[in-house]
């Protein structure tokens, strides 16, 4: 309790002025930074751990959702895994029924560039603290340089995901003199810099903290690892996706944990297992943001119909059920107990695990003409599992779309609801340039979720790849003169 105070102590310090029209709101108070901060290397590492922090929550005196649960809405609200309830807001309706303007606040991405800033400002004024402190080693310097980086590319890649392209910004904001207009980078130059930096996180990055929960919560080398493996496969760089994945796999850390009713409560609410790679962890019983989202009475969603009857599609044989289906929602009602039922709660937020780097080489090894390779991994996953016989599929080994589409399919009910399903779709739909099977992919998700009466638009709408990526906000716009709003929402 006492490190959780002093990293909110921490963010406070870090966090930007309450003035929301300064660029990406990302201003600390003017001189507190260098002056009065970095001079030891206990600095650098609250700093470091004020990142972090940044994960879970916003800093006490800035009102914005939590970093996750944009992730969540993200990831979920434009995919079919979620429902509308009659507490949505009518922001969050009109995401889901494709009906998106700049003046919605879920387009809001301060929260990614605030935690960007704070590891930023790790990377600034860390070589302060190491010219001052003569105990502050080489290796820990590195690993603190290395552990920000990788942040702050998790930070751009759900960004670049999310809106294309956005500004790139690699120095950070200290004082209100430093606050450029900068207007919007190009995604594949943000790409390019994200495996830049990630080839050199690598370098600084330990394979171990020394413990289990730190080993998970921090970024590792391994976790550097999968994220770089997911930016290749979102470049469409596969042989390179190949490899980084079996950096990991070649680990033997990392495995499966058993397909039996421990597998959800060791991974998600213990958290720190054998299957997890990196994931936002909770040290004590905290705020959780998504009861309000997904449990109490007046809950905003729920799962979507079709989760029950196409994603764990039931089973003729009562001693048949899929593993992820328990604790993960409720057939009887659709409610989505992933996160726990309880708030607070202990439940940690899973970035990536050992069945995500599995899955990523399964889809580059199928369209790198391994289709056969791909099938194993696919099917070694769901005997783990015990996923049911009526959900699996039969592709040809040489079809790589029907691989990949098998691939999705078994990635909805491993990642149910955890912020990654849109990402997803859309990388499937995009692959090779929008091919017609990528077209009809990212078109056919539409009447899982979209109001019955505004389908025929949404599907219009989704023609128009810009459509795949959310407005830059309206206060963005008024912030930076230099920004231009993405191409879709000028029509």
């Amino acid at each position: 309790m006492k490190k959780l105070l002093y990293y909110t102590c921490l963010l406070l310090l870090l966090a930007p002025l309450s003035s929301c029209n300064k660029f990406l709101d990302l201003s600390p108070q003017d001189g507190i930074t260098k002056q009065e901060f970095w001079r030891t290397k206990e600095d650098v590492k609250a700093a470091v751990f004020g990142c972090y922090s940044s994960l879970l929550a916003p800093p006490p005196n800035v009102r914005d959702k939590a970093l996750t649960e944009y992730i969540f809405l993200w990831g979920e609200l434009r995919a079919d895994m979620i429902g509308k309830t009659t507490y949505s807001t009518e922001e969050e309706k009109s995401i889901m029924d494709m009906n998106i303007l700049s003046t919605n606040s879920i387009s809001s991405w301060a929260s990614f560039y605030r935690t960007i800033n704070y590891c930023n400002t790790v990377l600034d004024f860390s070589p302060d603290a190491k010219k001052l402190d003569p105990t502050f080693s080489n290796t820990e310097y590195n690993q603190y340089i290395g552990e920000a980086l990788t942040i702050r590319s998790l930070m751009y890649f759900y960004l670049v995901r999310t809106f294309g392209d956005v500004p790139l910004k690699l120095i950070s904001t200290a004082r209100d003199t430093d606050i450029k207009e900068i207007g919007k980078t190009g995604q594949q130059e943000i790409l390019n810099q994200l495996v830049a930096d990630l080839k050199k996180a690598q370098g600084y990055l330990p394979l171990t903290y020394g413990n289990d929960r730190a080993d998970k919560g921090r970024v590792s080398r391994f976790a550097a690892d999968a994220l770089l493996a997911d930016v290749y496969l979102w470049m469409e760089k596969y042989p390179e996706c190949i490899q980084e994945c079996d950096k990991v796999l070649a680990d033997t850390r990392f495995g499966y944990i058993s397909g039996n009713s421990a597998w959800y409560n060791s991974v998600f609410f213990l958290g720190s297992s054998k299957e997890t790679i990196f994931e936002f962890s909770n040290a004590t019983s905290v705020n959780n943001i998504f009861y309000d989202l997904l449990v109490n009475t007046r809950k905003r969603f729920t799962a979507s119909n079709f989760v029950g009857t196409e994603i764990f599609i039931p089973s003729d044989d009562a001693d048949s059920v899929d593993t992820r289906g328990e604790g993960t929602f409720y057939l009887s009602n659709l409610t989505i107990s992933k996160y726990g039922t309880e708030n607070p709660s202990y439940v940690n937020f899973q970035v990536y695990r050992y069945s995500d780097i599995k899955l990523m080489k399964a889809e580059a090894l199928a369209l790198t003409s391994r289709g056969a390779e791909a099938l194993e991994i696919v099917n070694e996953l769901r005997n783990i599992r015990n996923a049911v016989g009526a959900s699996k599929e039969n592709p040809d080994a040489g079809d790589a779309d029907a691989i990949c589409d098998y691939i999705l399919a078994e990635r909805g009910r491993e990642f149910a609801f955890e912020g990654k399903r849109w990402f997803d779709i859309l990388r499937n739909a995009k692959r090779g340039g929008y091919t017609a099977h990528g077209r009809a992919l990212i078109e056919g998700f539409v009447g899982k979720t979209v109001s019955v009466a505004l389908q025929q638009s949404a599907i219009n709408k989704l023609k128009d790849a810009n459509s795949h990526y959310l407005p830059i906000s309206e206060t963005e716009l008024f912030a930076d003169t230099k920004l231009v709003q993405n191409p879709f929402y000028t029509k």
